[in-house]
């Protein structure tokens, strides 16, 4: 199986697509961010992050297409654009009729570290050894899609074998 995982944001839109090995080995892909200029319209900015998810689909055809859940923000106005980001990424996902997983960063976290308070310093060293990367990918928001990405995977595997 092929996870595309998302960080979604208005800005910044982490993207990372590892593979489930038959051996149960991950393997990243890619990773990376689609990044938007504040200075462009913000019906643009959408429309990038809309053309940047479309294109990674069909170049490397995931099945399922994991996004993380928006979580409580103490800042409305950044809680809504990471909404907005959100709702393209999973419309563009839904365009392509693939899969949709969400998940909390508790989720997340709990899925690559085995703690769900981790730090995002353990999570990205976890990220790291899972997929067998010589350094910590960056920026933050690909290191995170990377880890909603093995989220999925771990969750589908459980899910699977009937252990959840």
């Amino acid at each position: 199986m092929i996870a595309l995982g998302v960080d979604p944001g208005t800005a910044t839109t982490g993207y990372g697509i590892v593979k489930d090995s038959p051996d149960g080995r991950l393997k990243k892909i890619c990773y990376g961010v689609i990044r938007t200029d504040p200075k462009t319209p913000y019906s643009l900015r959408l429309k990038k992050i809309h053309e940047g998810i479309t294109d990674l689909i069909n170049q490397y055809n995931p099945e399922v297409v994991a996004i993380e859940q928006l979580f409580f923000n103490k800042n409305i106005k950044t809680a809504l654009s990471v909404a907005q980001s959100r709702g393209v990424v999973i419309l563009t996902a839904a365009l392509a009729d693939l899969d949709i997983a969400e998940y909390t960063p508790l989720q997340v976290k709990e899925a690559v570290h085995g703690y769900g308070r981790a730090d995002k310093v353990q999570v990205q060293h976890m990220v790291k050894v899972l997929l067998g990367l010589e350094e910590i990918p960056k920026p933050d928001d690909a290191a995170d899609a990377l880890a909603i990405a093995i989220c999925h995977l771990h969750s589908y595997r459980m899910r699977k074998f009937n252990v959840l």
